[in-house]
């Protein structure tokens, strides 16, 4: 939709970098950790490790903070991470928008408690689980930095599986999104960057079968107001929502802060 901005694209816009580091900090720690529980703690091994250390390394993490976190996850630190459970939450915000957020919490009481409290102040509602997933489906995406030649990368996509592929531009940033199923990220990953494709990450991502527009300026400031709020809590790991909306509403919903 020409002129809109998909939530993945909002995201970036509306990063307060400076702002967020620590918690951004925590969050991929949680996901390194995680990972490296859930399988071998080497990265050569473990394609969810590779891809969350490769996340935290993007996000200027420091070498001995990612370290830290794999032997935590591997039990070399004691218990600490050993009670982080992946959990997903749904419901819906301003408008009757869908919003799926995915958790890593070593207390479900707890984790429930902040988003239903953040739901509530923010004109939202949290639901019961399969409320909204139906809504979107989980996919695998390569995202690939820079200017890409449409013909090599659709060669590539082709070999390495993928669904679909999108060439996007974001603040005067080229770059592209190639789309398949979950169980074949790793596929993919590995033959675009055999293939030469600037691979920038790896990302599993819920995305909405349709999308609702937004044009109520209430309900943008109210709705990203209840993003903020929702990404701001220690346990939450991402949010996606299912809405559409312009440039130029986004610019004046975000002086809501």
């Amino acid at each position: 939709m020409a002129g809109h901005s998909k939530w993945a694209n909002i995201k970036r816009q509306k990063a307060r970098v400076d702002a967020v580091k620590g918690k951004t900090f925590a969050k991929l720690s949680r996901q390194i950790i995680v990972a490296a529980r859930s399988g071998i703690p080497d990265p050569e091994g473990n394609f969810q490790l590779r891809t969350a250390i490769d996340k935290a390394k993007a996000a200027g993490i420091p070498n001995e903070n990612i370290e830290r976190a794999i032997a935590k996850g591997a039990g070399q630190l004691g218990s600490e991470g050993s009670n982080l459970e992946e959990i997903r939450y749904e419901g819906y915000g301003p408008g009757g928008i869908a919003i799926l957020i995915e958790a890593l919490t070593d207390n479900r009481n707890r984790a429930a408690a902040d988003l239903r409290d953040a739901f509530r102040k923010n004109r939202g509602n949290l639901g019961e689980t399969g409320c909204v997933s139906w809504m979107f489906e989980h996919k695998g995406v390569v995202i690939l930095e820079g200017t890409v030649v449409e013909e090599q990368l659709l060669e590539a996509s082709l070999e390495g599986g993928a669904q679909t592929y999108e060439l996007n531009e974001d603040d005067d940033e080229s770059f592209a999104e190639v789309f398949t199923e979950v169980s074949n990220l790793e596929n993919l990953n590995q033959t675009l960057k055999e293939k030469g494709l600037p691979v920038r990450e790896a990302e599993l991502r819920w995305i909405p079968n349709n999308t609702v527009e937004v044009t109520d300026s209430e309900i943008g400031k109210s709705l990203l107001k209840l993003m903020d709020a929702l990404e701001d809590l220690d346990d939450v790991q991402n949010v996606t929502a299912n809405f559409e909306m312009s440039e130029q509403l986004m610019s004046l919903s975000m002086r809501y802060s």
